[in-house]
C-alpha cells in the first residue's frame, strides 16, 4: 500500500521547503563580494534586526500561510471531481499570467498604501523595512498582518480568480516563492534569468529597500506595469563599486509622489 500525498498538501507545504532551500544557495553565495549590492558590513551594521529574529518571524508567516491554505483547499475542494479535467495548456497558461497580475495588483495597491499611511507603516510595515540591506531568506520577514493582508490574503485572491487547480498553484506558488526570495537575495549574478525576463528584479527592488526610494518602486513580484502607469518607477543605474561588488544608483532622487 503506497504512501500518497494530496496536490493540496503539496501546494500547501512545497513552497515553504522551496524557500528555504533556495534562500539557503544565496547565503552560500553570499560569500561573493563581486556580485553584491552591498558590503558584508553594510549588512551586519545597516540592518535593525538580528537573523535569529529574521528567521522566527518569517516561520510564523509561513505558519499562519499554511493555515490558511489548507482552510482555502477544505473549502474550495471537489472530492477530485474536478481533478480528473486536465487543462489544456492554453488554459494553464491563462491561469497562470491571470494569477500573477492579481497577485501584482493586490500586492502593489496594499504596499503602497501602507507606505503612505503613517499609523500601518510605522507599527505595521516598518518591521520589513528593518532591512535596509535585503537578504534572501529575508524575503518574508514581515509583522504578520501584513503576512497576512498582502501575501497570504493576495495568495488566496489569486488561486480563486484565476481558477487554477491544487496541482497548478504547487507550481506558481513555487514560483513566486523563488522569484520573491530572488528580489531579495541581494546579488546581481552574471546569467540569472530573472534579471533578463524581469524588470522587477533584485536591483529594483533594492531601490525600494533605501531611503531614497522608499516612494518607488512598489511593485511585487513579477512586473513593473503598476509603477510605470502611476509614475512610481524609479530608474536606477547599476555601476562598479570600489572595493568589488555593484551599487545601485537612481536616476532622480527628492520627486514627491
Amino acid at each position: 500500500m503506497g504512501f500518497e500525498v494530496s496536490d493540496e498538501l503539496l501546494g500547501t507545504f512545497v513552497p515553504v521547503l522551496i524557500y528555504w532551500a533556495y534562500s539557503g544557495i544565496y547565503v552560500l553565495l553570499g560569500s561573493f563580494d563581486k556580485y553584491r549590492l552591498h558590503t558584508r558590513k553594510d549588512e551586519d551594521e545597516k540592518n535593525l534586526v538580528s537573523k535569529r529574529t529574521v528567521v522566527k518571524g518569517v516561520l510564523l508567516q509561513q505558519t499562519i500561510q499554511a493555515i490558511v491554505a489548507i482552510i482555502l483547499f477544505k473549502v474550495t475542494g471537489d472530492d477530485g471531481a474536478a481533478a480528473s479535467v486536465k487543462p489544456s495548456y492554453i488554459d494553464l497558461a491563462r491561469q497562470l499570467v491571470t494569477a500573477m497580475l492579481v497577485l501584482d495588483t493586490w500586492q502593489y495597491f496594499m504596499h503602497r498604501y501602507m507606505h503612505h499611511n503613517k499609523f500601518l507603516y510605522k507599527h505595521i510595515h516598518s518591521q520589513h523595512h528593518r532591512l535596509v540591506v535585503p537578504y534572501a531568506f529575508g524575503a518574508l520577514y514581515n509583522h504578520p498582518v501584513e503576512g497576512l493582508l498582502l501575501d497570504t490574503i493576495g495568495g488566496a485572491l489569486s488561486f480563486l480568480l484565476s481558477g487554477m487547480s491544487p496541482r497548478a498553484s504547487i507550481f506558481f506558488f513555487s514560483f513566486a516563492t523563488i522569484k520573491t526570495v530572488d528580489d531579495h537575495c541581494g546579488l546581481w549574478l552574471p546569467g540569472n534569468l530573472f534579471h533578463v525576463l524581469f524588470r522587477n528584479n533584485t536591483a529594483y527592488h533594492d531601490v525600494h529597500h533605501q531611503l531614497y526610494g522608499s516612494k518607488y518602486n512598489f511593485s511585487q513580484p513579477f512586473f513593473v506595469m503598476w509603477d510605470r502607469i502611476l509614475g512610481t518607477y524609479m530608474p536606477y543605474s547599476l555601476e562598479k563599486r570600489t572595493g568589488g561588488g555593484f551599487e545601485v544608483r537612481p536616476a532622480k532622487e527628492g520627486k514627491e509622489i
